[in-house]
């Protein structure tokens, strides 16, 4: 199981911290935050201990009006369970009653100026991605007019290469050598670089370039979901294949099959222009139009 510490959200968010400092080495599991409600009246029969716990100003102004000996009764109730941290949002002080409980047992106390739907939102969407399954494979990703593709094929073969032509087309460049897949849903696949290599593309004969510096802001970006698996092979005469619409293939990772395509290679074939018919053509496809489909119509339109 993947895990977080605290203290990479309060490095990402720039979150102040409130109470027990000396704690945010504590893991963090589950992806999705938390806001206390039945909580604090005593039930606790699906309370999710393991997740983040959000106070904004419904939950801080409701534990205001309490005397003082509920509040720290409903507010002992969910220490004990030992959440890994709380987050008061909206930049809020009159708080003193938690920094008492957090310091005492360990728990870190965090306060953020977003608002609470602002910052959950922000706070879910980063966890998810932080906490998602991951694989690194050995490959070049780009995004073709908008449609995430997985370059593969054997080491030279012209991946790289390949990536270059497409980003002086237009298109964004993701990530060279090692991709990271990460697995944000049963059929949603995001790729993305391992931070090391980000911005780097490395070409044979010439050496690694900064595509940023080189090709502008504009040239690259972070991540993309992956919906293509194009392989680049060497050619064998005779073995390409001539017919109108091919058998779906697909390739799995973890979990999670993406159309698999193969273009072999051989000199003079345009490979970064097949590659962009080919991001096109499953669009065209998601929306419904299959080229041979309406060709094969037309012929029996003629017949008829």
């Amino acid at each position: 199981m993947k895990t977080i510490t605290v203290q990479k959200l309060v490095d990402h968010f720039k979150l102040e911290v409130v109470a027990a400092a000396n704690s945010l080495n504590r893991d963090i599991t589950r992806s999705r935050a938390h806001r206390p409600g039945l909580e604090f009246v005593g039930y606790f029969d699906f309370f999710p201990m393991e997740r983040v716990q959000v106070l904004g100003r419904k939950e801080i102004n409701y534990l205001l009006r309490l005397s003082v000996e509920e509040r720290l009764l409903y507010i002992g109730n969910i220490v004990k369970y030992h959440p890994p941290c709380f987050i008061v949002t909206a930049d809020q002080q009159e708080i003193p009653y938690l920094k008492k409980f957090c310091d005492e047992e360990g728990i870190p106390l965090l306060r953020t100026p977003d608002t609470t739907v602002e910052f959950i939102a922000k706070l879910d969407g980063f966890l998810t991605k932080a906490l998602a399954p991951e694989q690194s494979i050995h490959g070049v990703c780009v995004n073709v007019s908008g449609i995430g593709v997985l370059l593969r094929g054997k080491s030279g073969v012209g991946k790289s290469e390949t990536a270059h032509t497409l980003i002086r087309r237009g298109h964004r460049f993701v990530a060279d050598d090692i991709v990271v897949l990460k697995k944000l849903g049963p059929a949603l696949l995001l790729g993305t670089h391992n931070v090391t290599t980000r911005e780097f593309l490395a070409l044979r004969s010439v050496g690694l370039i900064n595509v940023v510096r080189q090709y502008g802001r504009r040239a690259f970006q972070d991540e993309t979901r992956i919906v293509l698996d194009i392989e680049l092979t060497t050619w064998r005469e005779g073995e390409l294949s001539n017919e109108l619409e091919l058998e779906p293939r697909y390739t799995e990772y973890m979990g999670v099959q993406i159309p698999h395509i193969e273009i072999p290679l051989q000199p003079g074939r345009d490979v970064a222009g097949l590659i962009e018919a080919a991001a096109n053509n499953w669009y065209l496809k998601q929306h419904g139009y299959s080229a041979a489909e309406e060709f094969m119509q037309r012929i029996q339109d003629q017949i008829t």
